[in-house]
């Protein structure tokens, strides 16, 4: 109540403002564990971190046992919600009768903590150590160096995140599970960076940039406004990837339960409930703080709200934020989770000794830094995870007896077999009431074979493929697959069509990786509207010609493909000054080329890292938070131009001379074209899209070129042009470094 957070903010000011009050105010041990009475407790302390590590090194399951007991114990002290709660007493059944750990442990994946954050050999080891055990790791938002796919290190989890860095075609077939991040427990709705020191040549190539720049992931809402958005989103991986299970993670916040709703809605087929508590591996100091609500109130709110709606029985629940004990993963299935996700326990049992320096490069154990001095210094072992894991699961399961069930599935949901705990050590711990997060809803009414009354999934989602226009592509496409021939079509395409391309493009990534086929091998031109995200994820080999308009996202993530988008033959209107594609064109394109003979909506060629891109105007935020590519306007730009634009080029052609009032000049240098190497390459690029969409604007610029060439402006980042002038001098020099 608001008597007892009144009474504690007093009690603070009188420490810091008081007479009485010292000189140097004490260190609280917010950010750092500290010995001092009155400090904060941590529950990853000296003693918790050397025991675990102790007991996953020794493989003694009795020293597991007392980490748990003193874990289970910081927690009921206060610390966490779950501390609050005990177990109904009910009548225990044989522990050989529950099912065995080697099950249990296929419910265990470990966080999203990229390969940037994490050396390559804590990140590698994590995934070796899940493979064996059959649950799943996560690569992070910084993509994966394509050496691990078809190896034990593949992560199995891709995450597909707002930055989108790597994220390539054949990363995507790569996975058996796609992760859309729009929160994350540390940074909820924030836009998070690797610091420019911790990246170096392997993690620049790995996401599409360059060593030294500071890489920026963008909040969600760069390509995700709505529920609506991210139903386009869920069906464009799950066009890629048919085989792959489609993730959605949120933050706990209050009102998680009405988004988790519309993402079931949006054909998810589960949903990650990140608690609070986290921040692995490149989080600063002032990101870990404050930062959404315990797991445990929004996974209750979620398992609520999805058995309100009937819907929970489509998808799966799994949750994580500082797990870390059999205890743990036993409240979080009676409160409704199916899996459980694992960070900073899988570092501890790597070496971590959480000394916070995770976004400074400067990790002791070699975990978080890309230093080689320091990553010589990683000690970390498979071995080490694999116990852990099992160790938590043989807790578990001696939970599961204790308690009666023989099944994990038996137990999900079923939080009535929860209650208060009647002995609170913690003061203000008596004054909260934990009976809503017990609560069970009534069941829905008038779903389908019982799904209205599930607390677990039951069904799977219905993606809705089997009438996908890429069927046809596929099949017109096997000359090609099979026996090399050029393949040529033409077909009528209609607004329902949505993610053409996809579907055949994640087909022939799977056969033949980011190789692809030979330019051109298939040219298909199409007649009409296209449907959102036309051409997305398409790779080398594959042409999409379309004659009309499309819609949003168009060549969404492009992996060596070709985009050509034009005016029918005909049209009653000025290609050059009418919208002809949508929103957010090339999010995250890779590599390939799109010309657009026609003016895009908004946020053209955000986060492009390394296509070819011809548009003849853009909307507001144009080439945003953009690391790669070419990006060639002829035309009027929107606001905001090149916000957060960290690699690439863009030249844009300004006759009326008034770009640099729009451009976000914030990392950003505006220069003239005329009398520089780019002249010429910008010569060629428009010669091209004037060839291929037969653009009456390119033509009059290419007619008129000596004028016009004046009127370029080169936009390019002031960090990029320095990293590339570093990589010139030194092969220059012959280093080969840069």
């Amino acid at each position: 109540g608001f008597d007892t957070i009144a009474a504690a903010t007093l009690e603070r000011h009188a420490r810091a403002y008081d007479d009485a009050a010292p000189d140097r105010l004490d260190d609280a041990g917010v950010y750092h564990h500290r010995t001092a009475a009155g400090s904060e407790a941590h529950q990853w302390n000296p003693r918790t971190i050397a025991t675990l590590q102790h007991a996953t090194r020794s493989g003694r399951y009795d020293t597991f046992t007392e980490f748990s007991r003193v874990a289970n114990d910081a927690g009921s002290s206060g610390a966490t919600i779950r501390g609050l709660l005990d177990f109904v007493e009910r009548q225990p059944v044989a522990l050989s009768d529950v099912e065995p750990a080697t099950n249990i442990v296929r419910r265990f994946v470990t966080g999203a903590m990229s390969f940037g954050s994490l050396s390559k050999e804590a990140h590698e080891t994590i995934a070796e150590a899940m493979n064996r055990l059959g649950g799943r790791s996560n690569t992070g938002e910084g993509g994966e160096d394509p050496a691990r796919y078809g190896t034990n290190r593949n992560s199995a989890i891709k995450q597909v995140a707002s930055a989108r860095f790597g994220v390539t075609t054949e990363y995507l077939v790569n996975a058996t599970e796609l992760q859309i991040k729009i929160a994350q427990g540390a940074k909820p709705g924030e836009g998070g960076q690797l610091p420019g020191h911790k990246v170096d040549e392997t993690i620049a190539r790995t996401r599409y940039s360059m060593p030294g720049v500071t890489l920026i992931s963008p909040p969600p809402h760069h390509d995700i406004y709505s529920i609506e958005d991210l139903a386009q989103l869920i069906h464009d991986l799950k066009n890629v990837n048919p085989d792959a299970t489609i993730s959605v993670k949120l933050v706990a916040e209050a009102g998680v339960g009405t988004v988790a709703v519309g993402v079931a809605k949006a054909r998810a087929d589960l949903i990650t409930i990140s608690g609070d508590s986290g921040g692995t591996g490149a989080s600063p100091l002032s990101s870990i703080k404050h930062a959404g609500v315990p797991w445990e109130l929004g996974l209750a709110e979620t398992q609520q709200a999805l058995m309100l709606n009937g819907l929970r029985g489509r998808v799966r629940l799994q949750t994580d934020g500082q797990l870390k004990t059999g205890r743990d993963v036993v409240i979080a299935a009676l409160l409704g989770a199916e899996e459980f996700g694992f960070s900073t326990a899988p570092l501890i049992t790597q070496g971590c000794v959480m000394m916070r320096k995770c976004h400074l490069n400067t990790c002791p154990v070699g975990i978080a830094t890309q230093d080689p001095v320091l990553r010589a210094k990683f000690a970390g072992s498979p071995d080490h995870l694999v116990n852990y894991f099992f160790f938590v699961a043989e807790e578990v399961r001696e939970l599961l007896a204790s308690l009666g069930f023989r099944a994990m599935d038996e137990m999900i949901g079923r939080s009535e077999v929860l209650r208060p705990k009647t002995s609170r050590e913690h003061s203000r711990a008596h004054a909260l009431d934990v009976a809503a997060l017990l609560h069970t809803p009534a069941p829905a009414t008038g779903n389908r074979d019982g799904e209205s009354r599930a607390r677990r999934m039951v069904r799977p989602q219905d993606h809705a493929l089997g009438s996908a226009l890429d069927h046809q592509l596929i099949e017109l496409a096997q000359p090609a697959l099979e026996r090399h021939e050029r393949v040529r079509a033409r077909l009528e395409i209609r607004n329902v069509h949505r993610a053409v391309g996809s579907m055949l493009s994640g087909l022939i990534a799977r056969r033949l990786g980011s190789n692809g086929l030979p330019d051109d091998s298939v040219t298909v031109r199409f007649d009409g509207s296209a449907g959102q995200s036309f051409g997305a994820f398409a790779v080398r080999g594959l042409t999409l010609e379309l004659h009309g308009e499309a819609n949003d996202y168009v060549g969404k993530g492009l992996s060596g493909g070709r985009i050509i988008v034009r005016a029918p033959r005909g049209a009653k209107f000025l290609p050059d000054e009418t919208v002809i594609i949508g929103n957010t064109a090339l999010y995250g394109a890779t590599s390939g080329e799109a010309l657009i003979g026609g003016v895009a909506g908004e946020r053209f060629a955000v986060r492009n890292s390394g296509a070819t891109a011809v548009v003849e105007g853009v909307g507001d935020h144009g080439c945003e938070y953009m690391t790669g590519g070419i990006v060639v306007v002829l035309g009027r730009t929107g606001r905001n131009f090149a916000a957060g634009m960290s690699g690439g080029v863009a030249f844009v052609l300004d006759t009326a001379g008034d770009f640099a009032a729009r451009c976000n000049s914030a990392l950003v240098e505006l220069a003239p074209v005329l009398e520089t190497p780019d002249a010429s390459v910008l010569r060629q690029i428009v010669d091209r899209h004037a060839r291929l969409t037969n653009s009456a604007r390119a033509r009059h610029v290419l007619a008129r070129w000596d004028d016009a060439v004046r009127q370029f402006v080169r936009v390019i980042p002031t960090e990029y042009r320095k990293a590339m002038e570093r990589a010139d001098a030194s092969a220059r020099d012959g280093s080969g470094r840069g």
